[in-house]
C-alpha cells in the first residue's frame, strides 16, 4: 500500500515538473534559510517574530517585561510635557506591577513600584537646563486662596455665645 502511495505521488510530482508549475517560485536561487546551523527549537517563533515585526520583549515572561519597563521609565517620560503626564504614567507602569505582585505567575523576580516622585524630580532636573536656556516671561504672582473657615467640633446648640 506504502509503496503504491509513493509511486502515486512521484508521478503527480514528475507531471508537475514537465508542465513547469514549479518554474519561477519565489524563493528560487535563494539558500534555504537556516541552513549549516544548529538546530533551534523555538526557530518558527523567532521567524514569526521577525517576519511581522514584533518586539523580542513578547517572549519575556511578565515579571521581566516590568523590570525592563522600569529601566525604561526615564527614557519614556523624558519627553513628556507636564507633571502630571509624568505621574500619570508612573501610575500606569505602577498598576501593572501592583496587579502582578497580587498574582503573580512566572519566575520569581523581585519587582517593586516606581517611586513617582523621584521620577518626576529627575524629570524636573533634566528639563531645567533646557528651560534656563531659553527665555522666561515674567512671573505671573500667584495669590493663594483663603483657608476654610475654621470648624469648632461641638455641636452648635453646645457652643458658648
Amino acid at each position: 500500500m506504502t509503496e503504491a502511495w509513493d509511486a502515486a505521488v512521484e508521478a503527480q510530482i514528475r507531471g508537475a515538473v514537465q508542465r513547469g508549475e514549479f518554474d519561477n517560485l519565489p524563493g528560487m536561487g535563494k539558500p534555504i534559510p537556516g541552513r549549516g546551523m544548529p538546530y533551534d527549537e523555538s526557530w518558527w517563533i523567532k521567524s514569526f517574530l521577525e517576519r511581522e515585526k514584533l518586539p523580542s520583549d513578547l517572549m519575556l515572561p511578565t515579571p521581566l517585561q516590568l523590570r525592563r519597563r522600569i529601566e525604561q521609565v526615564p527614557d519614556e517620560v523624558r519627553d513628556l510635557p507636564t507633571e502630571q503626564s509624568v505621574r500619570d504614567f508612573v501610575g500606569q507602569l505602577n498598576t501593572q506591577i501592583v496587579a502582578w505582585l497580587r498574582n503573580p505567575e512566572g519566575p520569581r523576580v523581585a519587582v517593586r513600584p516606581v517611586n513617582a516622585d523621584e521620577v518626576v524630580r529627575r524629570w524636573r532636573a533634566e528639563r531645567a537646563p533646557a528651560e534656563a536656556a531659553t527665555p522666561a516671561a515674567e512671573p505671573a504672582t500667584v495669590v493663594a486662596p483663603a483657608p476654610p473657615p475654621r470648624r469648632s467640633w461641638w455641636p452648635r446648640w453646645l457652643r458658648r455665645r
